[in-house]
């Protein structure tokens, strides 16, 4: 049980801060006309976070980034769809009557959800270094149910994520605090991708 406990706690101290991993999926809750709809960015950031907490209990992840080239690929790869990314969320106008036409289809929710997951070296340097670590002092049964209470920790907010941004739509707020909303991740999204080419700069030879 003490792993379990370890486990949820750390998970949770990694996933509440807020990122762009959490705004993306918060801001596809209230951007989809139905809450259905946006399980493709839940269940896409949530499977890389597994697969991340997985290859760090595993400590496969340490041997890949300790090859600077990579993690210089890494963050260039994340400038690149963190641009993009808030381009496309500042011009959306997230509004309450948001139609199918609107809103982000299937396809580019799962690929905005795993390039904020998965190309952000810091959150991964982050799930490494903590979650892999802590991992060390546990072994069999105990570390696995370590593994599992983090990877359930990060399924069920990112569920609550989605469902929090479905209830502040339905709190029928003016259209233009919706599209406020947009503006602001986007620019926090912008500001993000800058905060990466500093890092980028500072590593490049």
């Amino acid at each position: 049980m003490e792993s379990v406990f370890h486990g949820i706690i750390l998970a949770l101290g990694l996933i509440l801060p807020l990122g762009v991993q959490n705004v993306f999926v918060f801001s596809q809750g209230i951007m989809q006309p139905k809450l259905i709809k946006a399980f493709p960015a839940m269940i896409a950031a949530a499977v890389c976070d597994t697969v991340l907490i997985v290859l760090s209990v595993m400590g496969l992840s340490l041997v890949v980034m300790q090859f600077e080239w990579l993690r210089l690929m890494l963050l260039i790869g994340g400038i690149i769809f963190l641009l993009y990314m808030g381009t496309m969320i500042w011009s959306s106008n997230a509004v309450t009557g948001l139609d199918d036409k609107e809103a982000l289809p299937l396809k580019k929710q799962i690929l905005f959800a795993c390039s904020v997951s998965i190309l952000n070296p810091h959150a991964l340097l982050d799930t490494v270094g903590v979650i892999g670590t802590s991992a060390v002092q546990y072994s069999g049964q105990a570390q696995v149910s370590f593994m599992l209470a983090c990877i359930a920790v990060s399924w069920l907010w990112f569920l609550g994520l989605i469902m929090t941004g479905a209830a502040f739509k339905k709190m029928n707020l003016p259209d233009s605090v919706f599209v406020l909303f947009n503006k602001c991740s986007a620019v926090f999204i912008w500001g993000t991708a800058l905060y990466l080419l500093v890092s980028a700069v500072g590593i490049s030879p």
